[in-house]
């Protein structure tokens, strides 16, 4: 089975690209392993809370990165 699993800071994604990250996720599965792929392609899309991950040992926020949140 396809796995992918996206993370990003929450609020940051709204419901609409969601549904584009998992449709063109799942059509870049197919376009790799064939149709038959489809109804077993998972994707998963955390949204980790503000200040809940890092990157070279510093915690990000939002307003580090001079991002706002989206709506939902």
């Amino acid at each position: 089975m396809p796995f992918a699993n996206f993370k990003f800071p929450e609020g940051t994604v709204d419901h609409a690209r969601k549904e584009e990250i998992i449709h063109r996720t799942t059509a870049m599965f197919v376009e790799y392993f064939g149709e038959g792929v489809r109804p077993y392609s998972m994707v998963l899309i955390d949204e980790v809370a503000d200040g809940g991950w890092g990157r070279a040992d510093e915690t990000l926020t939002l307003a580090k990165m001079g991002l706002q949140p989206q709506a939902k």
